[in-house]
């Protein structure tokens, strides 16, 4: 698809390409949270027009959904890498906290995690499809909790999400990745004493 704009200087118009404007819109979500960016700074962002950015997208919404599909596939903490079956649960959740912490606090110009901190916004369409993610990614560490402490997984998984969520809020808040670990130390000791010594 070719946008009506032209580049700099002479030449041919540019070529639209939406993997591009998914990265670039994500930097922008991240860092200022989907509320805050309007599609007026997108289309700016990408020296595009408005018409290629909706035939691409659809809406701003359809772009954030595409920019949550790319956070979950190359962005996201890699929780199969993480969550082992040859460790201790306990182990891999602390691990999982810590890795939390140094992601959150990765680029201090979108500290926090893109999908936590889109669960809090505004758009009702933008926050569910956020929250889709969120519950997946729960249900996931629900899943490897329950397979070796069915009785503790409800509990456990609650508490190793608070502790996500309260670790990027802190991040987004200004925390830096010493004070992060710190937090995320402490909560992954009082998982381990919560769950049994596995052999």
């Amino acid at each position: 698809m070719e946008d009506t704009k032209t580049s700099r200087g002479r030449g041919r118009p540019r070529r639209f390409d939406p993997e591009h404007a998914v990265a670039v819109a994500k930097d922008l979500f991240h860092a200022r949270g989907y509320d805050a960016v309007s599609v007026a700074e997108v289309t700016d962002a990408l020296g595009i027009n408005p018409p290629s950015f909706y035939s691409a997208f659809g809406s701003k919404q359809g772009l954030y959904a595409r920019v949550l599909e790319r956070y979950a596939d190359v962005g996201a903490i890699p929780l199969a890498e993480i969550l082992r079956p040859d460790r201790s649960v306990g182990e891999c959740l602390a691990t999982l906290l810590e890795e939390a912490a140094r992601h959150y606090s990765d680029n201090p110009k979108a500290a926090g995690c893109l999908v936590v901190e889109g669960t809090r916004c505004n758009d009702a369409d933008a926050r569910e499809a956020a929250l889709a993610y969120n519950i997946a990614v729960e249900a996931d560490i629900h899943d490897y909790v329950a397979a070796r402490h069915p009785d503790k997984a409800d509990a456990v998984t609650d508490f190793v999400a608070t502790t996500m969520f309260g670790l990027s809020a802190k991040a987004r808040s200004g925390h830096g990745l010493d004070q992060l670990l710190s937090t995320a130390r402490l909560a992954g000791s009082a998982i381990r004493a919560a769950l049994p010594n596995e052999t």
